[in-house]
């Protein structure tokens, strides 16, 4: 092996490394703050490839979601982030892309290159599986949850075997709201709900409001928001 590829090999199992410890790090992290409790309503745990798409009020979202699911399954589940802020600087793209896994995404993007979609397939048909928030961005109104943008139904279309798992994620927001570094210590939930699928000839609209109010009804505490 040359000393050029040696390095490569070398850079990728530090990745790695440093990867595993991140997750089993955060995931025990996210386990003594909120004493998380995973609720599997409808469906179970599983390694078989999916799409989780949750409602997004934190940056500490993924984290949780992902501390619910086995180590061998979140070693190959990736969360989908914006580009836009996790690539604005060296730091956060090298916490987001090489600590964390996640995979970045332009919003407004213009090159075939950054097609969102294309980028989510890719990692999908290396058989990993996502998590995604289909709102497109934090919540921060007064609504529960924000009408979905299209790349649920994209992706669903392009990869009818991947399961869809629709994941509420309860009080992240209050642990870690926007703007702050340090989580408040508080319980909380995510409760896994049964697996959404397109119906036969069902347009892009129906299909993401019916995955919208999925969603919804699994809020355990709905009088409330999240």
């Amino acid at each position: 092996m040359s000393p050029s590829m040696t390095k490569l090999h070398l850079r990728a199992n530090t990745f790695t490394l440093l990867q595993t410890v991140t997750s089993v790090g955060l995931s025990a992290l996210a386990w003594v703050v909120t004493g998380v409790r995973p609720i599997w309503n409808g469906s179970q745990p599983s390694e078989r490839q999916r799409i989780y798409f949750a409602n997004h009020a934190s940056h500490g979202d993924f984290i949780l979601l992902s501390a619910c699911l086995s180590e061998k399954v979140r070693a190959r589940t990736h969360a989908v982030a914006a580009a836009e802020y996790w690539g604005k600087s060296r730091l956060r793209r090298y916490i987001a892309e090489d600590m964390l896994s996640s995979v970045l995404i332009h919003r407004q993007w213009t090159d075939e290159a950054q097609n969102p979609i294309s980028i989510m397939l890719s990692v999908l048909d290396q058989g990993h599986s996502l998590i995604l928030f289909p709102e497109g961005t934090r919540n921060t109104t007064d609504q529960p949850l924000l009408p979905f943008r299209s790349g649920l139904y994209n992706l669903s279309m392009a990869r009818p075997e991947v399961e869809l798992i629709p994941c509420w994620i309860e009080n992240m927001s209050r642990v870690l709201p926007k703007g702050q570094f340090l989580p408040v210590p508080l319980l909380c939930r995510v409760v896994f709900g049964p697996a959404v699928s397109i119906a036969p000839g069902e347009d892009r609209r129906a299909f993401l409001e019916r995955a919208r109010q999925t969603l919804l009804a699994l809020n355990p505490r709905p009088d409330r928001d999240d």
